[in-house]
């Protein structure tokens, strides 16, 4: 079994050209030692299988026979990982065939890096076509939903081990660049099928890859070479479309950098990015203005449900100024009248998360106005999605959320799927304790539709995405009311 199913990854790896033919037995001779096996027969392989098919029964194989010591699903991921990593072309060669291809074209250069991310199994394309995805129109555009299920749960044992394991500062976090090779162990991935891409950015060594679990189209991730903890400040504008100059395909974008409304991992400076147009990008100008001072550029308040100001123009530079003057600005700015508040006994509440692309042949630079301060009545965060939404979504609203896609709980499928069941059935919803958390939100649009099994699925996903606007709109420092936008204005006639 474990000879054909050897010969199925080398014509895999072959094929895929992950393998150089003149290095076949080399890595067949690898796979080998890996499977403590001492001979090897050539096969015809008859019927081609998907390569999740063909790890799959290698590791069953490597488990029935105390290779692989336990089947949880940290311990396959380790194995599997560990299998492709001897398929994968060294860093040098990747690096060398990138570069190779961008001198003709960016496009073609990451098109190479994305689909080799994908035939080593770094990106588990078999796991993320399992998310469920939907787009609804709404006032602000179209708006991307994602229920996450690429990422999977961990396994109990798989917990306790990592809590026993000895705890390591090698790599410091998981976007250092020591990451590239990495075995991993219980509690960090196992990285042996990573390969990452060098880029200058304003002068400094930054590296490219690609998100293992891509939220959205090439969903990439843009770090630091240094482990040093994010910061937005004028660098940061620079870099991020220094990015888009190079890839002008692609977006790019920096979480904030502070607690409630930054990212998960603070510690390691990064960006996000891709080739995906988000619903942000295609949202008009609401109203444009001039800053003194930069009465060459196009500013102006962006039409969707966070506080966003837009700047364009053919000059990098020049925008990088205008975001510094604005940053600056934000960071000392309150109106009491409008619960801004620059800091409170000295912690400081206000930052951007900025996000560049081009619009045709125009730089373009978002910036989204964001204030963490908190209250006794709202420990999350005032400009946080408030408890009534927290059943859909709880957790902060990062950068991918910011430019109009919800990543969401994989719970929601199966609690969906119930809610589906129930409303059919006429079943009382708060009796369930798994969807008694959705009974009032459901109570608010159910005497909206009629029911049966053809549109339900549609209805509850519409419904969702209201939630998300929702969730966007407690995010927005400045509410989209006559208010909320004199107030916006005060800010933006200060500058």
């Amino acid at each position: 079994m474990i000879n054909k199913l050897i010969n199925e990854l080398m014509e895999y790896g072959i094929e895929s050209h992950l393998v150089d033919p003149a290095d076949k037995v080399y890595v067949t001779n690898s796979l080998l030692e890996l499977f403590g096996l001492m001979e090897f027969t050539e096969e015809t392989v008859e019927t081609k299988r998907a390569l999740c098919e063909i790890l799959e029964d290698m590791m069953a194989y490597a488990f029935e026979n105390g290779i692989m010591v336990e089947d949880t699903i940290t311990a396959k991921d380790l194995f599997d990982t560990k299998i492709m990593g001897l398929l994968t072309p060294a860093p040098s060669i990747v690096r060398k065939n990138f570069m190779e291809l961008q001198k003709t074209s960016s496009k073609m250069a990451t098109d190479y890096y994305y689909q080799f991310s994908q035939r080593t199994n770094y990106i588990r394309t078999d796991r993320i076509a399992k998310d469920e995805k939907w787009i609804t129109e709404t006032e602000y555009g179209p708006i991307d939903i994602t229920i996450n299920l690429s990422k999977p749960e961990k396994d109990p044992r798989d917990i306790a081990k990592a809590g026993k394991a000895k705890k390591s500062g090698y790599p410091s976090c998981l976007l250092c660049m020591e990451n590239e090779g990495y075995a991993g162990h219980f509690s960090h991935p196992a990285r042996q099928n990573h390969r990452i891409i060098p880029i200058k950015l304003d002068g400094e060594d930054y590296f490219l890859q690609y998100s293992p679990y891509v939220y959205y189209n090439e969903h990439c991730i843009i770090f630091n070479k240094l482990h040093t903890p994010m910061k937005i400040d004028r660098a940061v504008f620079k870099k991020i479309l220094e990015f888009v100059d190079q890839f002008k395909h692609y977006t790019a974008g920096s979480n904030a950098d502070l607690p409630i409304v930054g990212g998960s991992i603070l510690s390691h400076d990064h960006f996000q990015g891709g080739g995906y147009v988000f619903a942000m990008a295609k949202a008009p100008y609401d109203r444009t203005f001039t800053i003194k001072g930069y009465e060459d550029l196009t500013a102006g308040i962006v039409k969707w449900p966070m506080s966003v100001v837009r700047l364009q123009s053919k000059n990098i530079d020049r925008i990088v100024e205008a975001a510094d003057h604005i940053l600056g600005a934000w960071r000392g700015y309150t109106d009491e009248s409008a619960f801004i508040f620059s800091e409170t006994d000295g912690t400081p509440h206000n930052t951007i998360t900025p996000i560049a692309r081009m619009h045709e042949d125009l730089y373009e630079l978002d910036l989204v106005l964001r204030n963490n301060i908190t209250t006794d009545e709202c420990p999350w965060g005032v400009y946080h999605p408030t408890a009534d939404l927290h059943h859909i979504k709880k957790e902060n609203i990062g950068l991918i959320e910011v430019m109009g896609l919800a990543v969401l709980p994989a719970r929601l499928k199966k609690e969906m799927a119930i809610l589906e069941e129930y409303i059919l059935e006429g079943k009382d919803i708060r009796s369930n304790e798994d969807i008694e958390k959705h009974a009032d939100w459901v109570e608010e649009w159910m005497g909206n539709y009629s029911f049966n099994k053809d549109n339900i699925h549609d209805i509850i996903q519409d419904e969702i995405s209201k939630v998300f606007v929702k969730v966007l709109e407690c995010a927005g420092v400045y509410k989209r009311t006559e208010d909320g936008m004199e107030a916006f204005m005060r800010f933006v006639n200060s500058l």
